[in-house]
């Protein structure tokens, strides 16, 4: 076992957005909209360049985990805030889509409510019971990507 796999505060984030569906037919919307955005050709999908660019996101999916909820499960790196603001940045367009299907959602776009937006995912996150473990926890996206993983 490596020194590094006993930090305690893992450069890594878990982030699980759970966010509540409005009704039976803007499931099936959401459903069809993140059905066709992950069946796109990963050069053509806007939030697979998007994670590529941003350099920080070490996993990304979206689960439908009943009729009335869809969670976006990320493990990202760094500050929650710079985090979000990527997104908003890259691919907030993609949320702002998503995100006029569910219940009590921030005003849209999230390009002109960004604070709305960080506010509202701070609200719809659950977290984890800490610790949060990593098997490579002073390791960045980056530093992975740099040394050929």
């Amino acid at each position: 076992m490596t020194a590094t796999r006993t930090t305690d505060h893992p450069v890594q984030h878990p982030l699980t957005l759970v966010m509540t569906v409005r009704s039976a037919d803007d499931r099936r919307a959401l459903q069809a909209k993140v059905e066709a955005l992950q069946a796109l050709p990963r050069e053509r999908n806007p939030v697979v360049r998007a994670l590529d660019t941003i350099g920080t996101v070490h996993f990304a999916r979206f689960v439908l985990l009943d009729e009335q909820r869809l969670a976006v499960i990320t493990t990202y790196d760094g500050d929650f805030e710079a985090y979000l603001h990527d997104f908003v940045d890259h691919v907030g367009d993609v949320f702002t889509d998503l995100l006029q299907h569910v219940a009590d959602g921030p005003p849209l776009p999230v390009q002109q409510h960004r604070q709305e937006f960080l506010d509202y995912v701070r609200r719809h996150d659950l977290g984890c019971v800490p610790p949060f473990y990593s098997a490579y926890p002073a390791r960045t996206v980056l530093d992975i990507v740099s040394a050929g993983a």
